[in-house]
């Protein structure tokens, strides 16, 4: 019996020792091969680190210094993948780990990749990163499907009708806050980072809009995502270990202990509008309440079949991922925004005149906010040259063809959007200058008809919420607009990084004036 027992036990540790040669070697090399035999170039792999260790350690570098106005953002942002382009050229195999990264930029090949999404799937998510966010944008398959098809409805255009009030108040608030400052002074302006108070403006949007009457409790909730967020992208440039969530060092206990509360948080809010539901009441306007009685309204057609529908604890990750992505691409694209007509004051005049025309002294409000071209136009500009994603990679689960090359199974299929937005040989040689009249006749006649422009990436992944997030944008836009003139102040310091979305690592010192 002990006999029989021993061999058992060696039996699984032999075959748990193969699982991890093959994972941090065995598979990496076969992989290499063939992707080479394909042409594609690339440091060779090296033991579990990959590049990871040589990326993390450009990123600090870069980041510990900031750069000229004038300059290429690239290098700055991204190093390793800059580095990269300039090495190998656009087609190149990089290791993030013990898993190849092959880099896309032809526009045809990116086509396939966000259309074929069965394809080229979204990766598995490091579970200590997932601890976030379990939302169906990082889902696949049918599930991806059953839960997109729940959440459409909720950003419907005439849904968004609705939600003017808020992205008006919130917006409102911030404005009259900043009035205030300049009232205050003997010059009428002030000098203040504008940075922490669009981060406020968007996380106040994504409250009121996602819970309604419960703004107050989903501002506490955002409070603990935003810490969540921050170890999170510490996660993210280390390499995951599995299993190493279960060691209970400081930094998993913190996350596990963030995420627990916020679950919490949000299951009481949730379990008080499906009560409501079910007596009857009418859905409230908000993204919760809309997605609640979407979500019951599909069970209810199907009689409570056990696969239909959501359960609690995906309502639950969909309204964490309500939090992390509604904020987050917004005030990305307010910040520079607001930093590119600093720098650019013809445009910011254009702007304002256009924004004066069409509203005058009132509010601004929704038919004005789709017809205004030039704000329209500098958003657009603003997303091309700021991305608030950097980055998008898909995976493949079995050998699949892209373009000239058969990519095996465990492949990642990278698109690198800031450096296809800011690609000379796709935008001109003017593409790192800021030039919103590229977008005068719209974005198909600026990138030509090519799958060029991806803020909110393409196909049927696209980001469900872009309408929401460019009417939010416009609203701000528009009331600052109004309301002052401004400029760079002289302790601005240029240094964009990425943590989460592309943000100004020293925040965005402006001098606004009182118009």
């Amino acid at each position: 019996m002990g006999t029989a027992l021993a061999s058992i036990a060696a039996c699984l540790v032999l075959a748990w020792l193969y699982k991890v040669i093959n994972w941090v070697w065995v598979k990496p090399k076969r992989l290499e091969t063939c992707l080479r035999h394909q042409g594609l170039k690339g440091n060779s792999y090296r033991f579990l680190y990959g590049d990871t260790k040589d990326n993390l350690k450009m990123i600090l570098d870069a980041s510990s210094k900031p750069i000229l106005l004038s300059d290429d953002i690239a290098p700055r942002v991204d190093p390793y993948l800059n580095l990269c382009l300039r090495t190998y050229g656009k087609n190149f195999i990089m290791w993030m780990g013990p898993k190849p990264r092959v880099n896309v930029m032809d526009p045809e090949l990116i086509k396939d990749v966000f259309n074929k999404i069965n394809d080229f799937q979204k990766p598995a998510v490091n579970p200590l990163v997932a601890l976030l966010t379990k939302g169906f944008a990082i889902h696949n398959g049918d599930k991806w499907a059953k839960h997109r098809k729940l959440i459409n409805p909720v950003f419907h255009s005439e849904k968004l009708k609705s939600m003017m009030p808020a992205f008006y108040h919130s917006s409102n608030d911030m404005v009259s806050k900043w009035e205030k400052l300049t009232l205050d002074s003997a010059d009428g302006s002030c000098e203040l980072d504008v940075w922490p108070d669009l981060q406020n403006l968007t996380r106040n949007v994504i409250a009121r809009t996602a819970f309604g009457s419960s703004y107050e409790e989903g501002k506490r909730i955002f409070e603990l995502q935003t810490e969540l967020s921050g170890l999170v992208m510490q996660a993210l440039v280390s390499v995951y270990i599995p299993g190493w969530r279960f060691v209970p060092t400081k930094m998993n206990r913190r996350m596990k202990a963030l995420e627990r509360e916020i679950k919490a948080s949000l299951r009481f809010i949730i379990n008080k509008k499906e009560e409501a539901l079910k007596e009857g009441k009418a859905a409230s306007d908000d993204l919760l309440g809309l997605l609640l009685e979407s979500n019951l309204k599909e069970m209810k057609e199907h009689k409570n079949k056990k696969d239909v529908g959501m359960s609690l604890d995906e309502v639950i990750e969909e309204c964490k991922l309500f939090y992390f992505a509604g904020q987050e691409s917004t005030s990305a694209m307010l910040v520079w925004t607001m930093i590119l007509l600093s720098q650019h004051q013809e445009w910011q005049r254009r702007a304002r005149d256009e924004v004066l025309q069409v509203f005058g002294t009132e509010k601004p409000y929704l038919e004005g906010l789709n017809h205004l071209k030039v704000v329209t136009m500098i958003l657009h500009e603003a997303l091309r040259l700021y991305p608030p994603g950097i980055l998008v990679n898909r995976e493949t689960r079995k050998e699949t063809v892209l373009g000239n090359l058969t990519l095996p199974a465990g492949v990642m299929v990278s698109v690198p959007i800031l450096s296809i937005q800011r690609d000379p040989d796709i935008w001109g040689e003017d593409a790192n200058e800021f030039k919103p009249e590229r977008f005068s006749q719209g974005v198909f006649n600026a990138t030509k008809g090519q799958v060029t422009f991806l803020p909110f990436t393409w196909g049927p992944r696209i980001c469900i919420g872009q309408n929401f997030s460019l009417l939010e944008g416009k609203m701000a836009v528009a009331l600052v607009l109004k309301t002052f003139t401004f400029e760079l102040s002289p302790s601005y310091t240029h240094a964009p990084y990425n943590v989460i979305s592309l943000q100004p690592q020293h925040g965005a010192h402006l001098i606004l004036h009182k118009f």
